[in-house]
């Protein structure tokens, strides 16, 4: 979305009813805070008590009880309790905020008559409430904590005008119109609610909205479905420091909400809605010692909503001033008024409709108009979006989102669709938040690309194209006689035939190990001609099916003819497969290379892939502590194998859940070694530009720079690791309370000295807490950022089996390098190495 994109500053300067006296981080019932004193959180980054907005310090005083920033000199209120009710302190009367039994803050005049200025309103009934305590955590979050725990209240569910690092802005699916807003200050001292607020807008689906009172002023694009989005880093002025914000939507069965969090050592960022109306963000900087605007999200007049008028766009991609354009087939209403800068009229069409016949031009890289209608089932297609439009005549585009959802019941899709003037349309270009707009437009101009009278083209254009078909038409027949020859010559193929000798040395030809191939005749009757009935899943190179072969049950990977690579892929794996055995490592029991196909046959595993049973609800109970520690020690003895004992040093590059089978004794097999790698005696790294993989597992020093190593697999091993251990998949970030990885979770919780609340809940009745701990311990060793100070697989193997009291601590997870995947040379390798990666989610690092 765009409107995370983008940025605020709003610094709230207030004169403090400044403390002469500071307690501890929390208020007990029986002992309440009064003016002067505060409450300090642990960490010491804020504080909590009453100030005052004004220059006055003359009494009686208006105060309100406020959190500001407790170590930065210039004082700043990012959150106020009685924001329209202000208590009067003066001679005889002084405010003072209470923890009663009831586990409710009440905030009373006191003059003696117990007015009551504000309270919260927790209605919780917890066993252990009746000792709460109201305590300030160092991210700015006022809690009411029951004895037991329990946290009953927390002010970050009570939004005023600032939207901190864990906090949530969200709408929930069970409850009607239940959706929360940052509301502005009235004034620069006057924090009572204002005329802007911004939020989710409740009416329609996920989108931000900044309002003034009722009138929207800026609109950011429908959520497209993505779970985390890492921003462009920011550079702060006269300083090196560089801060990356990570952007995450959580959505469950209960509620959807975003919330972000901040790369490792950045300084205090928050996003302010200010009272003049800008939503901004700003940065401390210690260096200038005051708040800096990193970026204002109302800043650009070509982004207001409705600037460009109906049926025009705000360009976004046009640098440096965005500016209005009118989408495709569509010219200004008035030229006069367009020429004059001003669009409001917004443009008309080039063609008139001819009715239903006419077509749909796909307009990419867009943020999608306002005032949509979701149509269809959850799960509609995009074939059904596009077919409830067409045959709606006053249908005038439509767009179909495929959203990741992290809900249980899976994906979910959206299909909307717009009947009448499009409004508040932009062209964001290829960045998240941008979708493929489907607008109807005149068939002339489906046809030609664009509207024109001119008689050479319509007459041009069809003869062109006739012989276009023709000239298609005999090179295919060329292509396809060309093919027969080929596959006349070689019917089959001998393992000498198919050598890796970009793996292996140059020119070394010689196999010593005799190796089974089948016919393709066999095959196809083995699993019924490839029937969908004896699939058992798919990879990025192909379809796996079960079959029968000399009355033994085999799996049989069947690659994609459409794969570019599928060749380079299936030679490194029939050689490098061939030349290993280990009980840990999956067994290749043949092959088959006819013509275009190319298959391999490899021992049925029973229990499937290791993450079909993690992390599915109704299987993972079969993986209790004893099955998971030694699934952990069979994949590390299996690397250890590849990486020291075989005769070959091997690389898997690829190692993750999926590829880890389970057999019908749950013991693991290592699978997949298509992306394999082998290294010579003296060989300790290497380098590739063909990045091969699956992000998230990949060591950052191979995802960026193309540097892999035994290393690489180590940090691999770590990010599986801490999945079989906590039963999370590395970017699920609705179980990793809203950090963007199950690394930086991981790491945190470690940090925090709460790494026993790590383990998944199904095996914390029965597991070894020493052992777990142990593996979490390796587990974070493993995933370091510097690839030398990451542990040898032997290493690992040793701890395992042995156990270990002295390990070293870990370093700072690889995750917090301040490293960036470029979107763009990312594209441009999908593009040009198809089906070399195995890219399932880009993680903002």
């Amino acid at each position: 979305m765009d409107w995370l994109a983008l940025t605020c500053r709003a610094a709230v300067v207030v004169l403090l009813f400044l403390p002469f006296g500071a307690s501890d981080d929390r208020l007990v019932p029986g002992k309440p805070l009064s003016p002067g004193n505060s409450i300090v959180s642990d960490g010491g980054a804020f504080a909590l008590g009453f100030f005052s907005p004004t220059n006055s310090t003359s009494t009686p005083t208006k105060l309100y009880l406020g959190i500001w920033y407790n170590d930065i000199p210039e004082l700043t209120v990012v959150w106020v309790a009685n924001r329209e009710t202000p208590v009067i302190n003066s001679s005889s009367s002084s405010p003072m905020l209470s923890l009663i039994n009831t586990s409710n803050l009440v905030l009373s005049n006191g003059d003696g008559s117990g007015r009551v200025i504000w309270t919260t309103t927790n209605t919780a009934t917890t066993p252990g409430s009746s000792s709460p305590a109201a305590v300030l955590l160092n991210n700015g979050n006022l809690i009411i904590r029951a004895s037991n725990g329990t946290m009953l209240w927390q002010s970050f569910d009570h939004h005023t005008d600032t939207f901190l690092p864990g906090m949530k802005l969200r709408l929930k699916y069970n409850t009607r119109g239940d959706h929360e807003r940052l509301e502005s200050w009235k004034g620069p001292s006057d924090p009572s609610p204002g005329r802007f607020s911004y939020g989710v807008d409740p009416t329609t689906f996920l989108q931000i909205f900044l309002w003034d009172g009722p009138r929207p002023v800026i609109r950011g694009a429908p959520w497209t479905g993505y779970l985390v989005l890492s921003e462009r880093p920011y550079q702060q002025a006269n300083t090196s420091t560089e801060v990356i914000i990570y952007w995450a939507v959580v959505d469950n069965d209960k509620e959807i909400y975003v919330t972000y969090s901040l790369s490792d050592g950045a300084p205090h960022i928050r996003y302010v809605l200010t009272y003049t109306g800008e939503y901004q963000i700003q940065s401390w900087n210690n260096r200038l010692s005051a708040w800096e605007i990193l970026g204002n999200w109302s800043s650009l007049k070509c982004n207001l909503y409705g600037y460009c008028g109906p049926y025009g766009y705000c360009d976004l991609t046009v640098a440096p001033i965005p500016t209005c354009k009118c989408l495709d087939g569509f010219e200004p209403a008035s030229m006069e008024e367009w020429s004059g800068g001003r669009f409001s009229m917004g443009c008309r069409r080039k063609e008139p409709l001819g009715g239903c016949g006419d077509g749909f031009l796909a307009l990419p890289g867009m943020k999608s108009p306002d005032k949509f209608t979701l149509v269809g089932g959850s799960k509609s297609t995009f074939e059904e979006c596009a077919a409830e439009c067409n045959r709606n005549c006053s249908c005038v585009a439509y767009a179909h989102l495929n959203l990741s959802s992290g809900r249980s019941e899976g994906n979910v899709t959206r299909c909307l669709v717009w009947g009448g003037e499009l409004i508040d349309t932009g062209k964001l270009g290829e960045v998240f938040g941008s979708n493929t707009l489907y607008l109807r437009v005149a068939s002339l101009y489906v046809a030609y690309g664009k509207t024109t009278k001119n008689n050479t083209m319509r007459i041009g254009l069809p003869v062109l194209s006739s012989v276009l078909i023709l000239l298609c038409i005999v090179l295919a027949w060329l292509k396809f006689k060309g093919k027969i020859k080929r596959w006349r010559k070689r019917k089959s193929l001998s393992l000498d035939g198919i050598g890796t000798s970009y793996e292996l040395d140059e020119g070394n030809r010689h196999h010593d190990r005799k190796f089974p191939f089948v016919r393709f005749e066999e095959m196809s009757m083995a699993t019924h001609n490839f029937c969908e009935t004896c699939k058992i899943g798919h990879g990025g190179f192909g379809k796996v099916y079960k079959g029968m072969l000399g009355g033994q049950e085999v799996a049989i990977k069947r690659l994609s003819k459409d794969s570019q690579q599928g060749t380079k892929e299936f030679r490194n794996e029939v050689i490098i497969i061939s030349k290993l055995q280990h009980r840990n490592l999956v067994q290749l029991l043949g092959c088959c290379a006819e013509g275009d196909e190319k298959l391999l046959i490899y021992e049925y595993m029973p229990n499937k892939s290791l993450d079909a049973t993690l992390f599915d609800d109704s299987r993972k109970l079969l993986l209790d502590w004893s099955t998971r520690f030694n699934i952990i020690k069979g994949i590390a003895r299996g690397l250890l194998y590849l990486h020291q004992d075989s005769r070959l040093t091997i690389i898997h590059r690829d190692l993750k859940a999926g590829n880890v089978l389970l057999d019908a004794e749950m013991k693991p097999k290592i699978a997949d070694f298509g992306m394999a790698r082998i290294f010579g005696d003296n060989q300790q790294n290497a380098n590739t530009q063909r990045v091969v993989g699956t992000y998230g597992y990949m060591a950052p020093e191979y995802a960026m720079e193309g540097l892999f190593s035994t290393k690489s697999d180590v940090y691999s091993f770590g990010v599986l690791l801490l999945e079989v251990v906590t039963g999370i998949r590395r970017n699920s970030n609705g179980q990793t309370m809203g950090f963007p990885s199950l690394i930086v979770y991981s790491w945190n919780m470690w940090k925090e000295g709460r790494a026993d609340e790590l383990p998944d809940s199904t095996i914390m009745d029965a597991c070894s807490l020493d052992e777990v701990m142990l593996c979490i311990h390796l587990a974070l060793l493993c995933v370091e950022e510097n690839p030398d100070d990451r542990p040898l697989m032997s290493y690992v193997v040793f701890v395992l089996e042995n156990g270990s009291t002295t390990l070293p601590d870990p370093n700072r997870p690889a995750y917090f390098a301040r490293r960036r995947i470029e979107m763009e040379q990312i594209r441009e390798d999908i593009q040009t190495s198809v089906n070399s990666f195995t890219l399932t989610e880009i993680e903002g690092r």
